[in-house]
């Protein structure tokens, strides 16, 4: 009995530690946890940022005679699938196209998709494998086919 109400005062203390953490205003478990969440989401989506901010700055100094077209790709797996970014700061029509064709290739169902082609392009896909297809697929792969993808968009775009 001792016992348990120590597990529910050490429960109760680390989420209060939580929801300050995460500067949330909830009062009950699932909010909390939730807006715990999101803010990592949020801090994810900050180092992404910072990442593609170093990834920019290191491009237009090391690349004075010639601007190829910098475009970030990032994956990571997750359960049951992978999550993917694609980022220009210009627009790119047809890109889209070209790395949908690339997952289609892979064997990679778009689960959800965010696409941004305005004035620059971001696609954030959550690609899930293809379970009738035997084959397992890894973050590596994702990310090269994507590579490849744009590589392959950018040669076809520089003759037009």
């Amino acid at each position: 009995m001792v016992s348990r109400e120590h597990k529910r005062a050490a429960l109760y203390e680390k989420l209060q530690l939580l929801r300050s953490m995460t500067n949330s205003h909830a009062l009950n478990k699932t909010s909390i946890i939730v807006d715990a969440s999101k803010y990592i989401e949020e801090l994810k989506q900050k180092v992404e940022r910072l990442n593609e901010d170093i990834a920019n700055a290191q491009t237009s100094s090391s690349s004075s005679d010639q601007t190829p077209l910098p475009v970030q790709v990032t994956v990571e797996t997750l359960e049951k699938g992978f999550l993917i970014n694609v980022f220009s700061e210009k627009s790119c029509p047809g890109l889209l196209v070209s790395v949908l064709e690339a997952f289609e290739d892979l064997g990679l169902n778009v689960l959800e998709a965010r696409v941004s082609c305005a004035d620059s392009f971001r696609l954030q896909a959550v690609g899930g494998e293809n379970e009738e297809e035997g084959e397992s697929i890894d973050a590596h792969a994702v990310k090269q086919a994507v590579a490849v993808a744009i590589k392959n968009w950018s040669e076809n775009n520089e003759h037009e």
